[in-house]
């Protein structure tokens, strides 16, 4: 994968679905929304400075959102930040660049 661009689309794992849930709270504060199913999956990484990942997440009740989160490098030692969300999403929408 080049610096700059989107990595291919791959299955969500372990990882992404602890990334996911280090970002509910935010998710849910910045949407007015509770969620009660919060599962990661499928994502896409960009490198920067870090790594934003594009999650597309169910929601339940046939509901999907995409995820834009940033996880900083290692030595800084931060949390993953809720960079934007995209709602109204479906099972068989393309997670692209927002």
């Amino acid at each position: 994968m080049m610096v700059g661009g989107l990595s291919p689309s791959k299955p969500a794992n372990e990882k992404i679905q602890y990334l996911v849930d280090q970002v509910k709270s935010q998710y849910q504060e910045k949407s007015n929304e509770e969620c009660e199913v919060f599962e990661a999956i499928c994502y896409k990484t960009q490198m920067v400075a870090g790594i934003i990942y594009f999650v597309k997440v169910y929601i339940g009740n046939h509901r999907y959102i995409h995820l834009k989160v940033f996880q900083s490098l290692p030595y800084k030692n931060e949390p993953p930040q809720l960079l934007n969300y995209q709602t109204g999403k479906t099972e068989d929408d393309e997670l692209t660049y927002f």
